[in-house]
């Protein structure tokens, strides 16, 4: 008698992924770091960058927005993104706090703590109290489009840092690390999220170039704008083919699915971004129509992470299939 031969799954070491409860407070910072980006930017093209004109108190004398000041409703539109500050702090605390106990429970059962996501896990702290300092500078220079930029492109970092935690607290270790794409590939990956990083940099020149600067009386950089606009085009662009490439690269190569499915939803935020783009630019840049476009950055820089991230795998065995290894790990 014969029997059937059944192709052997791919060895997956212990699963250490982090738990559930603890891989839900890493996303809710990611989003909420996405959050104070948009509102920041709010803020700024609303011109309401100075609405509270001091720093740490809101006016002289108190921390609160007050009566007497003459901001009208720009000083609460500045207070609110404030105040998500320290909702950021508290679920960055919550973040070490709840990777300290889940270390704590790994230990007590004679495992090993993941060093690599207790470390990852202080980034939104200490990025909030950067963020914090960097703030009040921002108010005391008057809104000084370099202290500016620097504010916005320290919280691009963070969110950087908050999606590697993310990706990594549902991997199911940290050891082996196995590309799972051929090397073209992986390289072509890095240089597309190279360009993705100028695309945000040229961004803010930008906008610091132009009307919506935080408020009518902040400084400019001095470099006229549509040229600003058109180098930032012209990024756009070496970015979009350089993420077609990639997807046509992907389709001729033995890859993952999941890399494949996250340039797809790459490309197409991408294409929504564009339109938004070129839309806000003909219509006299309204102030709405930036701040969205400035959400969909930001998706579109967690997205090219992630398509980065998806060429590599860690806690799979070397030896276990390429497309099945990379499956074995949910997206």
């Amino acid at each position: 008698m014969t029997t059937a031969s059944v192709a052997p799954a791919p060895r997956v070491f212990a699963d250490d992924r982090a738990p559930r409860w603890l891989r839900g407070i890493f996303w809710a910072n990611l989003v909420a770091q996405i959050g104070i980006v948009v509102t920041g930017g709010i803020v700024r093209l609303t011109d309401s960058g100075l609405g509270c004109p001091t720093w740490p108190e809101c006016v002289d004398g108190s921390l609160v927005p007050t009566e007497r000041q003459a901001e009208s409703w720009h000083k609460y539109v500045e207070f609110g993104n404030r105040l998500l500050t320290f909702v950021l702090a508290a679920l960055a605390i919550a973040a070490v706090i709840g990777v300290w106990r889940w270390t704590m429970q790994r230990r007590a059962a004679g495992q090993s703590a993941r060093r690599p996501i207790v470390l990852l896990a202080l980034i939104p702290l200490f990025g909030t109290v950067v963020q914090a300092v960097l703030g009040g500078i921002t108010v005391l220079t008057g809104l000084h489009p370099a202290t500016v930029a620097a504010h916005f492109l320290v919280s691009i970092a963070i969110i950087a840092g908050v999606t590697v935690l993310v990706t990594r607290a549902n991997e199911p270790g940290d050891r082996p690390v196995t590309v799972v794409v051929p090397r073209p590939i992986r390289l072509l990956s890095i240089v597309l999220l190279g360009s993705a990083a100028a695309v945000i940099v040229l961004g803010t020149i930008v906008t610091g170039s132009g009307p919506n600067a935080g408020d009518a009386s902040a400084e400019r950089f001095g470099i006229d704008q549509r040229m600003a606009a058109w180098l930032h085009a012209d990024a756009v662009l070496l970015f979009v083919g350089l993420t077609i490439g990639l997807l046509v690269a992907i389709a001729v190569a033995d890859t993952p699915t999941t890399l494949r499915g996250r340039t797809i939803h790459l490309l197409g935020i991408t294409a929504v971004n564009g339109a938004v783009g070129y839309t806000q630019l003909l219509a006299d840049l309204p102030w709405a129509l930036v701040a969205l476009h400035m959400l969909l950055a930001c998706l579109i820089w967690v997205a090219v992470l992630r398509v980065f991230l998806a060429t590599a795998t860690r806690g799979v065995a070397a030896d276990a299939p390429v497309g099945q290894a990379a499956q074995s790990i949910s997206a």
